[in-house]
């Protein structure tokens, strides 16, 4: 067996299985889960139609380039969202089954094991850097978010002798779990440590369409583009139709960016058994091609997170987040319980379950900064996340009565 598995730590919601063991939950309360960020929003009619409008498509073997169609299609996305200059459909963008297996491969891609490699990583974090960083041969090294600049890590602070090991940087903007948005600032910082350092960057981008405010948040691409640096080079950006269009079970994302490294990415995926299927392509043009779905979808978002924030207020460190579908809360405001002793109470006493934030984080430089917090996703419909923000509510309450 390949050693390195032994390396990879239980996924988050296994640890939330063995935390929430032998447990049973008050039968009076319904279960509500905010554990799992899978968007339950109704999946767009036309997406559906034309899924099952394509299935002629599965007599053929699909390319791993995918078609000519999609291609274009995704790069007209990007240039209007953007504000990109016109992309290449044949050399910058690759189709892949979702953002997730992209960024686990793009990890196997990149990284030379031979020359002691460290993939840098936000923390808290996506599991899935820390799984390919391991199995691709490198260690991961943390970068801790920090409250007080808008979780953002402090990257001066690294230092020279760990950017010179790092090869590949993994960021998520706007940000899993906190809904961070990196500002021009930051990119340009980044930017700067990559052309001194040599690593690539890989942008993950599939929480972008989900914003509370008037601007979209900026994509790494966008950003390289308004700094001027043509070709993008070093940087591939990573998006998604899951939460955008409310399809995770199609599998159906993209990647883009540097050339150079594209070409490889596909040489790599062409051996991995990577292609899309043709009617997922098809049902994935006429999303990539349609906004108005994507505006419904937000502002459903906006209203649920309008309601339960000052709600959860009451009770929790909570505030809005930049984007995203989740809520990033200390639970100290009230209570002096841990992360993970909160989440088993609040399931055992009220059926609703959230995810301890030191389960997507990391003990690193002395702290695991996901401690003390607790990750929500409001992906359910308002009714029931506002059923579930009140039961918060008066479980918090009750804890800060007992002490």
């Amino acid at each position: 067996m390949n050693p390195l598995l032994d390396q990879l730590q239980p996924y988050p919601f296994e640890k939330l299985r063995q935390l929430f063991a032998g447990i049973t939950p008050d039968p009076a309360y319904r279960p509500i889960s905010l554990g799992i960020g899978e968007p339950k929003h109704p999946t767009p009619a036309f997406i559906q139609q034309t899924l099952a409008d394509s299935l002629g498509g599965l007599a053929s073997y699909p390319t791993t380039a995918g078609s000519d169609a999609l291609r274009a299609t995704i790069a007209g996305w990007l240039e209007r969202r953007y504000g990109l200059p016109k992309l290449d459909p044949a050399t910058q963008v690759l189709p892949v089954n979702g953002s997730r297996e992209a960024l686990f491969a793009l990890a196997q891609t990149v990284i030379d094991p031979s020359r002691d490699a460290l993939v840098l990583c936000p923390n808290p974090f996506y599991q899935i850097y820390e799984g390919a960083a391991y199995l691709a041969g490198a260690q991961p090294y943390f970068a801790n978010s920090d409250p007080a600049r808008n979780f953002s890590p402090d990257y001066k602070s690294i230092p020279a002798e760990v950017w010179a090991r790092v090869q590949l940087l993994y960021l998520c903007s706007p940000g899993n779990p906190t809904g961070a948005v990196l500002s021009l600032d930051e990119w340009e910082e980044l930017f700067a440590l990559s052309d001194r350092y040599g690593f690539v960057i890989a942008a993950d981008e599939c929480y972008s369409e989900i914003y509370f405010k008037d601007v979209a948040p900026l994509g790494g691409l966008e950003a390289a583009h308004q700094l001027g640096r043509t070709g993008y080079p070093r940087l591939i950006a990573f998006s998604s139709l899951s939460k955008r269009s409310n399809v995770p079970g199609m599998r159906s994302g993209f990647v883009a960016g540097d050339a150079d490294i594209m070409k490889k990415f596909l040489l790599y995926r062409t051996y991995h058994g990577s292609a899309m299927s043709p009617a997922i392509q098809a049902a994935s043009i006429a999303a990539w091609d349609d906004e108005a779905h994507v505006a419904e979808n937000r502002a459903k978002y906006i209203a649920k997170f309008s309601q339960i924030t000052p709600m959860l207020q009451q009770v929790l460190d909570v505030a809005l987040p930049d984007a995203g579908f989740y809520l990033w809360a200390h639970v100290g405001k009230l209570t002096t319980l841990s992360d993970t002793e909160y989440a088993r109470r609040l399931y055992a006493e009220y059926n609703v379950t959230v995810l301890p934030g030191s389960f997507v984080a990391r003990d690193a430089h002395g702290i695991n900064p996901g401690q003390g917090r607790i990750r929500m996703a409001l992906v359910a419909e308002q009714d029931e996340c506002l059923e579930a923000a009140r039961r918060i509510v008066e479980f918090t309450q009750k804890q800060a009565n007992r002490r």
